[in-house]
């Protein structure tokens, strides 16, 4: 599944193996250097979506009082409105001088101004929030890599899948392996297949799915039974 050198051959040609068995094992370095850069980078990432998350609440606290800024500056604003509108009345008679109205709508202007400068500040603290949506986007990203490099660095030891018998064993320490190309075949001996020639004049009885009793010439008192699976219609031997 994975390419680098095998650093450890554990079987010999010919040699039964359990499932389970450790068949070879790959140099496991490069996979573990991937697996730790994998790691660090999650923490890094960590670290970082938690000093961002500060950042965010501190904008958000912002947010907060500009917003309670807005409503003293509406409460003045308000008062200012209220208090020119007392006295204006009182102008005619001479309860008040021209000077205290002036100076009263003086304020009234400078609190709606107040009022309108603290919206704007408010406006702008709200859209200065951020978020961390899109670290915590990177986070699946960087669990997704290190899923992958722990799998590669599993895949650098090579066991045996099924009980078996190593054959064409033609490889050696330090040779590359390449993944997707076979370095020896693993003949699986909890399953066997027959292939046997016959004559046209003797398949007449043959049928898939019937039984067959099958034995070897080297040992012809053992037998074992089995199935027809299909009736080849090449004869090419190969």
């Amino acid at each position: 599944e994975v390419n680098w050198r095998i650093v450890e051959l554990c079987v010999t040609d010919n040699q039964a193996v359990k499932k389970g068995d450790v068949l070879f094992r790959i140099d496991p370095r490069p996979f573990q250097h991937t697996l730790e850069k994998a790691r660090a980078s999650l923490v890094a990432l960590d670290q970082e979506i938690m000093l961002t998350q500060r950042t965010v609440n501190a904008q958000k606290l912002a947010a907060d009082a500009a917003a309670s800024g807005v409503e003293r500056a509406k409460a003045l604003a308000s008062q200012a409105s209220e208090t020119r509108g007392r006295m204006e009345p009182l102008l005619p008679d001479g309860f008040v001088a021209p000077e205290q109205l002036d100076q009263a709508r003086t304020a009234e202007h400078a609190a709606q101004v107040q009022l309108e400068t603290t919206r704007i500040e408010a406006r702008k603290a709200s859209a200065a929030i951020s978020g961390v949506d899109a670290l915590v986007a990177k986070r699946d990203v960087a669990k997704a890599e290190i899923a992958m490099a722990e799998l590669n660095l599993e895949y650098a030891t090579v066991k045996a899948p099924c009980d078996g018998r190593v054959t064409d064993l033609k490889i050696a320490v330090g040779q590359f392996a390449s993944a997707g190309h076979p370095v020896f075949t693993l003949v699986d001996t909890g399953c066997w297949f027959v292939v046997a020639n016959f004559r046209e004049t003797e398949l007449k009885q043959i049928r898939p799915g019937r039984t067959a009793s099958v034995y070897l010439l080297s040992d012809p008192g053992q037998r074992y039974q089995g199935e027809v699976e299909s009736i080849g219609y090449g004869v090419f031997p190969d």
